[in-house]
């Protein structure tokens, strides 16, 4: 199992580096938490948890695929959760979720340099 996950994370890091600068940022520190915290997870978990990463690898990958190809007008990547699915998850998860869409959602803060602010010696 662990070559699995360690191949796996690889390749999760590698379809990143096509994603746009800051969801690459923002998934790549995820996918390590994650990762990181189900280390010791238990063989059931462990499963679990390889297959629903193997899933968003392929949906990443199929995504990238279709951008690269122009077969979809704005680039928009992942999936809408279901409420079914969220239904699934646990306490901590949502938590996990709204953290993540917290962080997503963010407005990005652009920084301006003008002549007036340079030191003069």
């Amino acid at each position: 199992m662990p070559g699995r996950a360690r191949g796996l994370y690889r390749r999760i890091l590698l379809l990143h580096r096509a994603l746009p600068p800051a969801l690459r940022a923002l998934g790549d520190r995820y996918v390590k938490e994650e990762f990181r915290k189900h280390k010791a997870a238990g063989p059931a978990e462990a499963q679990r948890f390889l297959r629903e990463w193997e899933n968003y690898a392929a949906l990443i990958q199929q995504q990238i695929n279709e951008d690269k190809q122009n077969l979809r007008g704005k680039t928009v990547y992942g999936i809408q959760l279901t409420e079914e699915k969220l239904d699934d998850f646990r306490d901590e998860q949502i938590g996990q979720l709204k953290e993540l869409m917290d962080e997503a959602t963010k407005p990005i803060k652009k920084v301006t340099i003008s002549k007036d602010s340079e030191h003069k010696n």
